[in-house]
């Protein structure tokens, strides 16, 4: 019997054909920790393993995004450790003015299609937006994939997902995957890996795949696989690090899913995620009206150029509403040039809005500030759990209903006001 990708991916790290259930020991091509928990990980390496080496050191690596830089004396002193001990193991660290560590990863070549990466962060899995399985794990696995380059794992059963008909402008990716979120619910797809298809999957660049994969947590799921196009395997080709070999992965024809789901989009309106929870969703149409506090834009979610000049062509010469404030973050470095090459920071500085260094924004405590009791916030994140950005009320929307309503200084659909 055939494999779905998942398998194929695991088979590649252990060498032998593996089918669901099974649990294997599996070769890690990368293993990261951020600053988040990365001084836990290497407080239980030393204490574990005390002088020992990293299994492979260009295979290892830290990030620091959730925090960056440190505006509390324990995230201080947590960077602070993790570049110790970096220095001393010569592993490369990826510091407060890099951005998100998965976004870091894709851009610097250590991740493309078929590789395997762990981590401590809870959204590794958005690298199955190319092809590749990303997993976050706790403090103590991270460190033993330190010392030894492997993790065991079993092997997850595979959900195929089919995607009739094309949305139409506005409605974007972001509706989509809340659309699916909202389908599949927070238990959906537990413990299982996701794999997308359809025409309109087909025709998503990059940045939108990155939106669609990052909400696998929310599905529950292991991970959402999307096989690479030829326009991502070129664009891993380029950025590919010394050893690195890009190639095609797909599920073969006769592989074998545990579910399988249609889902037709034609005419999907915008959607909209209501708090307390990502799979409460409805149309923005149903929230109309409702008085907006404040706008976030970035994550790992929605933080690439392409979300950011999307809303910047929607803005056009507008500026925001007075009432309503609202944040910018770009999800990495190369991001941020890009806005500033393209004149974008300029626009939206003109419009009233703070544009950030990158990192995870609104998505991490404190960045770029939390929301305060009673206030409402929209946010092109992942999550909008009690206390996730603050004491406030998140609703979870695409870069152009947030832009739309940060204009409207209420909830509107930006149908309304294209």
């Amino acid at each position: 019997m055939g494999m779905t990708i998942i398998e194929k991916i695991i088979a590649r790290h252990v060498g032998e054909e593996v089918v669901p259930g099974q649990v294997v020991w599996m070769d890690l091509d990368v293993r990261s920790a951020r600053d988040f928990g990365g001084a836990n990980v290497v407080q239980h390496f030393q204490r574990e393993y005390g002088t020992f080496a990293v299994a492979d050191r260009a295979k290892t690596l830290f990030t620091f995004d959730c925090v960056a830089p440190a505006v509390t004396i324990p995230y201080a002193n947590n960077q602070q450790v993790c570049r110790e001990f970096a220095r001393e193991q010569g592993i490369r660290v990826f510091d407060v003015d890099a951005g998100i560590g998965s976004h870091v990863m894709l851009e610097h070549g250590y991740v493309y299609p078929g590789v395997t990466v762990v981590g401590t962060d809870s959204h590794l899995n958005i690298l199955g937006a190319v092809g590749a399985f990303g997993q976050g794990m706790g403090d103590q696995d991270i460190a033993f994939a330190f010392k030894t380059g492997r993790t065991w794992f079993e092997v997850p059963e595979t959900i195929k997902i089919v995607i009739k008909g094309l949305y139409q402008y506005p409605t974007t990716v972001k509706d989509l995957t809340l659309f699916v979120v909202g389908k599949l619910g927070a238990k959906g797809a537990l413990g299982k890996a996701v794999e997308f298809y359809g025409e309109q999957i087909e025709r998503l660049n990059l940045a939108e795949r990155l939106t669609l994969a990052s909400m696998a947590t929310e599905m529950g799921a292991i991970t959402a696989l999307l096989t690479p196009t030829e326009e991502i395997l070129d664009y891993c080709q380029e950025r590919q690090r010394p050893g690195g070999h890009v190639s095609p992965i797909s599920a073969d024809p006769d592989a074998h899913y545990c579910q399988m789901m249609e889902l037709d989009v034609s005419g999907l309106p915008p959607q909209l995620a209501a708090p307390p929870k990502p799979s409460a969703v409805a149309p923005v149409s149903e929230y109309r009206g409702k008085a907006v506090d404040s706008v976030f834009l970035g994550s790992c979610t929605n933080g690439r150029y392409e979300d950011f000049a999307q809303a910047a062509e929607f803005l056009g010469t507008r500026k925001i509403k007075s009432s309503v404030m609202a944040k910018i973050v770009p999800a990495t470095r190369e991001v941020y040039g890009q806005l500033l090459d393209q004149g974008l920071v300029q626009r939206f500085f003109d419009a009233g809005i703070i544009v950030s260094h990158a990192a995870c924004g609104g998505c991490a405590s404190g960045q770029i500030g939390m929301t305060g009791k009673n206030e409402v916030q929209l946010s092109t994140s992942n999550r909008n759990f009690p206390g996730k950005q603050g004491a406030g009320d998140t609703y979870l929307v695409s870069p152009l209903t947030a832009i739309a309503s940060a204009i409207a200084g209420e909830i509107v659909s930006p149908e309304e006001l294209k």
